[in-house]
């Protein structure tokens, strides 16, 4: 199980930081482990999902202008999702469009509420807990659809792992833009923490 944020390629005119080119809609793991040119990727995507013009009299310097809607909003988002692949028969469930990393915790409710969580459409990713099984179905409305099962505790292992990833790449993302955005970068890493629903939370011993 790995958290992947939705990517598009920025505009060639995007000059504010060095990013990666990525294939519209394709998917960027989120982790420790990523290039300076992949954060400034994935701060890019936020951030353009997040986007806002300033308010009259708000800063219009081209930096601040950017970053304003991910500064400011009070609901942010974050494109995607989690992605589980089961590496013994290649099967993968992905997030479908409009699911957002700001909503990984509704997993939560598959291991431990109603049993049943689906993850955006175009395809239907749904996963649902049967007699301490989580079925993942790829896409509910396919028949063919592929499907991974695995036990409800397995799944929590799972999932206390991606939310690590996620950890681990915001504090990478606050070193970097620290190097990269020094007056920002506090609040860059805070926004950041909020989209994906890390805000306010400590981490696990």
């Amino acid at each position: 199980m790995q958290p992947v944020l939705e990517m598009e390629a920025p505009d060639e005119d995007f000059a504010l930081w060095p990013t990666n080119s990525f294939e519209p809609y394709g998917f960027l793991v989120l982790d420790g482990r990523l290039t300076p040119e992949e954060v400034g990727s994935a701060v890019w995507r936020i951030a353009v999902a997040n986007e806002e013009a300033p308010e009259e009299g708000e800063p219009t310097d081209p930096l601040d202008a950017f970053l304003y809607g991910l500064l400011t909003a009070e609901d942010l988002i974050a494109h995607g999702g989690f992605r589980v692949t089961d590496t013994a028969t290649g099967a993968v469930f992905a997030p479908g469009c409009c699911n957002g990393l700001e909503e990984w915790r509704d997993w939560l409710e598959v291991t431990d509420g109603s049993g049943k969580a689906r993850f955006g459409h175009g395809p239907v990713p749904q996963a649902e807990r049967l007699d301490g099984v989580v079925r993942l179905t790829a896409d509910v409305d396919a028949e063919d659809s592929a499907v991974i099962e695995l036990p409800v505790d397995e799944l929590r292992r799972l999932l206390a792992g991606a939310e690590q990833d996620l950890r681990d790449f915001v504090r990478l993302a606050g070193g970097w833009a620290e190097r990269r955005l020094p007056e920002q970068a506090a609040a860059v890493t805070a926004a950041l923490a909020r989209a994906l629903d890390l805000a306010g939370r400590a981490d696990p011993v």
